[in-house]
Order: structure tokens, then sequence, then C-alpha cells
């Protein structure tokens, strides 16, 4: 079995059993739009991560972004001052709405296009730099989609992943709940080999910091996405509070839940002229 073959593998392995799925009260799956539209302002705050500064390198003053998975726009709208034109690409309308509105606020174009990656890259124009953060660990066919950023890309892709699943921090809580041992791969050493297999050539960057990723305002809710997540009635609340023990913490005023501290990676590769 190649890499790129390992990589989906690796990920089915991430499914969860049919009858926990069908006893859970509610959907396991997606995230409240307050937390990209909250990650958005963060990350337009903060100094530039390693791969905003990746992007920015390869961005020519005036230029265009492709941001695939836009969510609320994190990845963009920090090269925001240095654009012309946006497009971000999102199978959910709330989404979009959420990052066209803070694409407006910082005073760029923004365009909006609804789809998932690749289907919707038809639909896109090329731009000078596509970035796509913490979207990988989605996709089992890894090959059509990187093919497809790349094709967009005049000068640059760049991808932001954690180095592990971003779930990969609530293994004993599928264990303590339900007996259950969750997958250790893939991680970001398997998507690294899977793109290089493909012929990219990626360079990679290591970035340990606290997760820029922000909360609720009530720690209820903080606890509550955990337990959907666990595909756990809401009666179970406390239980999975007292479970998460100090993983449940209130900073800057909002309550979130998973570690404190994490490796996020950047892979890049310029683009390659014909």
């Amino acid at each position: 079995m190649n890499a790129v073959e390992r990589w989906g593998r690796a990920l089915e392995a991430w499914g969860i059993p049919q009858e926990i799925l069908d006893a859970a009260p509610e959907s396991p799956w997606g995230l409240p739009p307050e937390l990209f539209r909250r990650r958005a302002d963060v990350a337009t705050r903060l100094a530039p991560s390693v791969s905003a500064r990746r992007a920015l390198e390869a961005l020519p003053e005036g230029g265009s972004v492709l941001d695939v998975g836009v969510g609320g726009g994190a990845a963009s709208l920090p090269l925001a001052p240095h654009a012309s034109a946006i497009t971000g690409v999102d199978d959910s309308q709330e989404m979009l709405r959420a990052f066209a509105e803070a694409a407006e606020a910082a005073g760029v174009r923004a365009i909006a296009v609804p789809g998932r990656w690749p289907d919707a890259g038809d639909r896109v124009e090329p731009a000078d730099v596509v970035v796509c953060n913490h979207v990988l660990y989605n996709v089992r066919e890894i090959e059509p989609f990187v093919r497809a950023l790349d094709g967009h890309a005049r000068s640059r892709v760049v991808i932001e992943i954690t180095a592990t699943h971003p779930l990969a921090w609530m293994s004993d809580l599928w264990a303590g709940f339900h007996g259950l041992e969750r997958p250790d791969r893939p991680t970001a050493d398997d998507a690294e080999e899977a793109l290089r297999e493909l012929g990219l050539p990626v360079r990679r960057e290591d970035d340990r910091r606290r997760p820029r990723a922000t909360g609720f305002e009530r720690r209820e809710d903080a606890v509550s996405l955990v337990r959907r997540r666990l595909c756990l009635p809401a009666a179970r609340d406390e239980d999975v509070a007292a479970a998460l023990g100090e993983r449940l913490a209130q900073s800057d005023g909002l309550w979130s839940a998973g570690p404190k501290e994490q490796t996020v990676v950047t892979l890049w590769w310029d683009a390659r002229t014909a």
C-alpha cells in the first residue's frame, strides 16, 4: 500500500461505529459558526502565523488569494492588507456569509463560492496564493484534492494542519465513555509523505504553540460541544466536564476544551512553471 492509500485508510478508521451514531441524540459533526468567526478575528489581531508568513512571501502586492475550506476566513483574512481579492470556498452558506462580512470589514473584495473541493474547482479562477487550513484531515481522497489546489496556484500553495488528528486528544474520552479505541494515525508525517509521493516539492515547518481557536462565553456550551462529539445525551454533560478535568478551562473570558498546546504544521510548495 502506498502513502496516498495509507492516508485514506487511516482516515476511514476514524469513522464512528454505526451503533454509536444510531444512539446519538444529536449529530456529532460540525462546529458552531461563532467559533469560526472568532478564529478569524483572532487570526487578524495576532502576529502572523508561520502559514500566513509563507503565504505573504509569495503574494504580490494587490494579488489574489484562494482559501479552500474558508470557514470564517482565519487562513486568508490576515493576508487582506496585501490582497485585492480573496475567493473563499466552503460547503456551508453560513460560513460563506461570515467570511464575506469579515472580508468587507477588512476592506478586501470577497468572492464566496459554495461547494466542496475539488468539485468546486471548476467554478474558481486560479489565484496567486492558495491557502487551506485545517481541512486535510477531512479529506480521504487526498490526491484529487491537492492536485486541484496545486492547479489553482500561480505562485504557492500553503496548507496548515495539526501534527496529529485534531480529535486525537479525545481518545481517552472515547475509551472511558464507549470503550472505543481511537486510531493514532494519520498524522502530518503521513500527509507530508503522501504529498511527496504525488511529486509535490513540499517544504515543512512545525510550530509548537497554544491553540489559536477561541471558545464560548458559557462553560456549558464548551462542555456540550465535546459531549455531542462523543454522541452522548445532554444528561451526561457534567460527567463529560469531570472527565475533561483541566482540559476544560477559561481563557480571556471564553471557555474551551482541548489540549493546552499543540504542534501546528505548515506544508507548502511553490507552483511549478510549465
